[in-house]
């Protein structure tokens, strides 16, 4: 080598073929062909690129970025790697079904069978979790004739009832319910067709997009396989459905209930939530299984599905619902806030699965 002269320097086509060797473990593809590799600059050694995971609650994002530096970092003549990580959620289009929801590019459905099992809480509180990761969060109470949202997030009940339905911004999320437009211990007694009509309004009557599109609307379904879940599944594309169910043998015959149901109705099942999985005490630290234990990641597995979780019984959780301020609000470094986090970002990808799914299919 000539005095004076260097290493030669790198060019787009060596950074992008070092960059494809770096796999979504999740998609199974690598990140060029993903196109999550956008902006890239070579320059003199300096290589510069936005990193676009496809949701900003992305549970490898950490592993990926040092993979993707170390990766352009063994190209020679590199001298420095500036990554820029972001995320750009990807709406869920099956092929056919019902017309989507404007506005929304994913709809994450909580249920259960059987009422009781704490889905409310675990609906609030992921919604919370996937806006604290940076995802435009909305949620949706469907339970038309026992809201309860209002009071887990601390909104009074009748609040709307003079200025009309709306969404409000409430932690980070958009909410609705029709909760804000009854008054407290006003029933609302509907049958099959007047439930129906409500869940179609909720969806595709409220400006749900009036300030950006929301990258997820999470549901909170009632407990149940009758009118609202049925109607639910005929008026908008559901990326997938999360069951929340508990220890108990009879809630897990319940969720596997719930799981044939929406098997049936062809709309997909992310996986199972064990809530109040165990109970931790706050002073000694003791685990007692007071409703038993496991059970959920059994039927999982029984059933061929992801096990997203196991939620412990925690007195903060009950009362922060009770106060309105959510647990992820009220402590986000608790343990049980960081186990909705981690379901959060399981959840997330699956929705991302699911649509790279979709557009193998529709190639």
């Amino acid at each position: 080598m000539k005095r004076g002269e260097g290493k030669k320097s790198p060019d787009e086509k060596a950074v992008l073929a070092a960059l494809s060797t770096v796999e979504d473990p999740e998609l199974h593809r690598d990140i060029v062909t993903l196109g999550m590799v956008r902006d890239l600059q070579v320059s003199g050694g300096k290589v510069a690129f936005r990193f676009v995971l496809t949701t900003p609650a992305c549970p490898m994002r950490n592993e990926l970025q040092r993979s993707a530096e170390e990766a352009v970092r063994a190209v020679p003549g590199v001298k420095s790697v500036d990554v820029k990580m972001d995320a750009e959620v990807r709406t869920h289009s099956p092929l056919k079904g019902p017309r989507p929801v404007q506005g929304v590019r994913n709809i994450i459905a909580i249920a259960s069978n059987k009422g009781g099992v704490g889905k409310s809480t675990v609906a609030v509180n992921l919604a919370i979790a996937l806006a604290k990761h940076g995802a435009r969060v909305g949620l949706l109470d469907a339970d038309l004739t026992g809201p309860n949202i209002p009071t887990m997030v601390g909104l009074e009940h009748g609040y709307q009832a003079e200025t009309g339905l709306m969404p409000v911004m409430c932690y980070g999320v958009k909410v609705v319910s029709i909760g804000f437009l009854l008054r407290p211990g006003l029933p609302v007694i509907w049958r099959g067709p007047l439930i129906g009509s409500g869940i179609r309004q909720l969806l595709h009557e409220l400006p749900w997009a009036a300030d950006g599109e929301l990258d997820y609307l999470v549901i909170d379904l009632p407990p149940g396989t009758s009118d609202a879940p049925l109607s639910m599944a005929q008026e908008a594309p559901i990326a997938g459905v999360v069951i929340v169910t508990t220890p108990q043998s009879v809630s897990l015959e319940d969720a596997t209930r719930a799981v044939t149901m929406f098997e049936k109705l062809n709309v997909p099942v992310f996986g199972i939530i064990e809530n109040m999985s165990y109970f931790l005490c706050p002073h000694c630290g003791q685990r007692t299984e007071i409703f038993g234990h496991g059970g959920a990641r059994e039927a999982a597995e029984k059933l061929g599905l992801d096990f997203l979780g196991e939620i412990p019984l925690d007195a903060q959780v009950r009362a922060s619902g009770d106060d309105g301020v959510p647990i992820l609000e009220r402590d986000p470094d608790s343990p049980v806030a960081q186990v909705f986090m981690l379901i959060a970002e399981r959840i997330a990808a699956h929705t991302s699965v699911q649509r790279f799914s979709e557009e193998k299919a529709a190639n």
